[in-house]
């Protein structure tokens, strides 16, 4: 057998090594992909972001236990009525668990004024609204004044419980049960609408409330956009309730506030998200597209029936506007 140099056997011994070492290379450490966190909105609400809550859907009612559709007055020229439209609501599930509340001290205009305070319009640059009534001459023509059963089949909803004096629309609750709404027609797919109210002392089963209402009146699907109530018979926290899909689930915020003084409440509803807001100041947003409202919503303002109140309550309102998104 013929003998090889040694100098020529180390060198065929590295050549080899380092051709082996390209055709086949170590095996690399695994790299794991990169997975992006997606919080739930409860999640969000912990870490400081987003502040909701989810809770359980009230049990499902049967049609005869809601308060049902309600008959619109036909508008004249001597009572404060207005044109076609209607709004019912049925039950809001709150949970007695509810998540803590959102102090902050009131901004708006104080005691029995209206006038002045901040607003979110001004403050974010909503720009000139597209529809305003101020109430000077009575409840213009777009609103509809319900006249039929009360909230959940409580009481009554009456033309009678509402009032316009020196340009203040009131809703007045009686012990019996009597009370009112209207639903401000037509409505819209997206939008910003503001109010001016104010909300004495009154009893625990009058709630006074700003929402808006699907066009459609397919609730729960539909949704519904409770922007401000306030079911504290001694008006010092406000409440926000977001409804969403067949099951009536929702997601629910809170704030102090003396709701006795005179604020601006507002709500801004995009593709992208919904925000509620008092005296210009934002305290509650969701940005879960998923749960916003499918079709088109309208404004409406009511003095709910929660249950058997005994004592008169009322909500004043001195002016609504609805603005472009």
């Amino acid at each position: 057998m013929l003998e090889l140099p040694p100098q020529l056997v180390r060198l065929l011994v590295t050549g080899l090594t380092t051709l082996i070492g390209f055709l086949a290379p170590t095996p690399a450490e695994t790299v794991a992909p990169l997975v992006p966190v997606v919080r739930t909105a409860a999640e969000r609400a912990e870490s400081g972001g987003e502040r909701v809550r989810r809770i359980p859907a009230p049990p499902r009612r049967g049609a005869d236990a809601r308060s049902g559709r309600n008959t619109t007055v036909t508008p004249d020229d001597d009572a404060p009525t207005g044109g076609a439209g209607e709004a019912t609501r049925p039950d809001r599930g709150k949970p007695a668990d509810a998540e803590p509340r959102t102090s902050r001290t009131g901004t708006g205009a104080t005691g029995g004024s209206a006038a002045g305070g901040p607003t979110a319009a001004a403050t974010h640059g909503w720009g000139t609204p597209t529809r305003v009534d101020e109430f000077d001459g009575g409840v213009g023509g777009d609103w509809g004044i319900y006249d039929g059963s009360g909230h959940d089949g409580n009481g009554r909803r009456s033309p009678s419980a509402i009032s316009v004096a020196d340009g203040i629309m009131t809703i007045t609750g009686t012990p019996d049960g009597t009370t009112g709404g209207m639903a401000w027609n037509p409505g819209r797919m997206y939008g910003r609408w503001e109010a001016r109210v104010r909300s004495p002392a009154g009893d625990p089963d009058y709630h006074s409330v700003l929402l808006l209402w699907p066009d459609a009146e397919n609730w729960p699907v539909g949704g519904e956009v409770d922007f401000m109530e306030i079911s504290d018979a001694s008006r010092q926290n406000v409440e926000m309730f977001l409804h969403y899909g067949a099951d009536n689930s929702q997601v629910q915020g809170d704030v102090d506030i003396d709701a006795t003084e005179w604020h601006t409440w507002a709500v801004e509803w995009t593709p992208d998200h919904i925000a509620a807001f008092v005296d210009g100041e934002e305290w509650w947003r969701t940005d879960d597209t998923g749960i916003l409202p499918p079709g088109p919503m309208h404004l409406t303002i009511q003095l709910d029936n929660f249950g058997g109140p005994g004592r008169e309550t009322q909500m004043h309102v001195d002016w609504v506007r609805e603005y472009d998104v």
